[in-house]
């Protein structure tokens, strides 16, 4: 029996399907709130005949391969361009571009493998640690995200609200506030607690989830709203972007995953199959998503409309990252960090009580998060035991060995890494972000900004 209900794309039609092109277009919508609003359930009511046309200024009779051509010289342009103005030179080297090329291959097919966790062992300055608090979040701090190009960051928080800080001056430099009353037509803020926080790699739009069931999609640039996606029936706990894409996946309390496309404001499908809340979600570049709810994790793959399951931990599996397209780690309150690849249904490696015991039962500390340098070897993990704590990755991922640990007082609600490796973002908070079974009375809400050492 298939786990995935399938919605219909905006323009009415299935997937798989040719679009109708003499379909008629719909009449606007007269009541304010609807025009705002993309449900799943209301997804035939948007046939738009809409259709980017990116190639619209080159010549028609251009065949496939003169297109491809094309499309590779646009792409080395672009590569050269990054890497003169990384390296500051106004020349650089063939062999740049084809390591740059030979490294972007590899990434996309989840076939690189970089070794970095020694250069991580030395130890952290904490003087060198910065601090980001605005006294419009009071509560506890729940998800962060980061710009690609790694200038931004993104916070939300049980008040409502998304601050927005630089990580070049490390001061605010906009929010999206708390409003009570959210029933105008042009949104300006959020009327519940933000719970998951998601931004696409061209930086085009930051998606926000909260309490009610709401996906918020908003310009990161200007924090100006652009739709509210509805269809979901509980708190969203996970968003994600699928790299160099504008499709967005959503995982819920109400047990189930969507799949929207913000090409179209729209719906695409929803996926079941977790008989509990999920509570976290991840996905890179292929059409692949990986969820941990209950008791089990699951790879979605979208495209083969299939599903694998995996069981491994005692407890509730409360994050779960990617690695690399092959393999991803997951953590839980059942205090194991488990290590998997996608072709094996038991863990490679289980870091059993990675930050200890409790003092007073022995029962093992819950693990509140983790993040992976994406492609590399170096794994963090936070929890509430003082410590957020560097893992490196041995024997292919069998084994591994803790080689740093930074003191910080709280519950560690969210970890994420920059781009290039060089900071890890720890937000920090007196509640664990899904509600008060732990509390920390010591602990400050902000979110601390720490710089590697990287030896060479």
């Amino acid at each position: 029996m298939s786990f995935f209900i399938k919605g219909k794309q905006s323009g009415g039609v299935k997937r798989g399907q040719a679009p109708n092109r003499k379909a008629k277009k719909r009449k606007p919508d007269s009541r304010a709130s609807k025009n705002e609003e993309i449900t799943s359930s209301e997804d035939e009511d948007l046939i738009e005949d809409k259709v980017e046309d990116f190639s619209a200024s080159e010549d028609e009779n251009e065949t496939a391969q003169e297109k491809k051509v094309r499309l590779a010289k646009v792409y080395l342009e672009e590569i050269e361009r990054e890497e003169k103005a990384r390296l500051e030179k106004e020349e650089i080297d063939q062999s740049v571009i084809s390591k740059r090329l030979k490294e972007d291959y590899l990434k996309e097919t989840g076939k690189l493998r970089l070794t970095v966790a020694d250069k991580y062992k030395q130890q952290i300055d904490l003087n060198t640690i910065k601090t980001l608090k605005c006294k419009h979040q009071r509560n506890s701090l729940t998800c962060s995200c980061i710009s690609s190009d790694n200038e931004f960051l993104f916070s939300g928080s049980k008040d409502g609200v998304v601050i927005k800080y630089s990580l070049k001056t490390f001061l605010k430099v906009g929010h999206i506030p708390f409003v009570q009353n959210n029933n105008t037509k042009d949104l300006i803020g959020h009327s519940s607690e933000i719970l998951s926080l998601a931004i696409s790699t061209d930086n085009k739009y930051l998606a926000v989830g909260d309490k009610i069931g709401n996906v918020h999609i908003w310009d990161p640039n200007t924090l100006k709203h652009i739709k509210t996606l509805t269809g979901h029936k509980n708190s969203i706990y996970g968003l994600c972007f699928k790299k160099e894409s504008h499709t967005l996946y959503s995982c819920s309390k109400d047990k189930t995953i969507k799949v929207w496309s913000l090409d179209e404001m729209a719906y695409v499908e929803t996926l079941f199959g977790h008989q509990d809340i999920v509570a976290s979600i991840d996905t890179l570049y292929r059409d692949r998503v990986v969820t941990s709810g209950g008791h089990d994790l699951r790879v979605w793959k979208i495209t083969e409309e299939t599903q694998l399951i995996y069981n491994g931990h005692l407890g509730n599996i409360d994050n779960v990252r990617l690695i690399n397209e092959e393999h991803f780690v997951s953590a839980g309150d059942d205090g194991q960090i488990c290590i998997w690849s996608v072709m094996r249904k038991k863990p490679l490696q289980c870091i059993e009580s990675a930050h200890g015991k409790e003092l007073l039962n022995e029962q093992p500390r819950w693990i509140t998060a983790v993040a992976a340098l994406m492609n590399t070897d170096l794994i963090a993990s936070g929890s509430y035991d003082g410590y957020v704590r560097l893992w490196k990755l041995e024997d292919t991922f069998k084994k591994s060995k803790e080689i740093s640990k930074i003191p910080v007082d709280g519950i560690v609600n969210a970890l994420c890494f920059t781009s290039d490796g060089l900071k890890l973002l720890v937000s920090v908070s007196r509640d664990y972000r899904l509600g008060r079974w732990n509390t920390v009375k010591t602990a400050k809400n902000c979110i601390l900004v720490i710089p590697f050492i990287i030896s060479s």
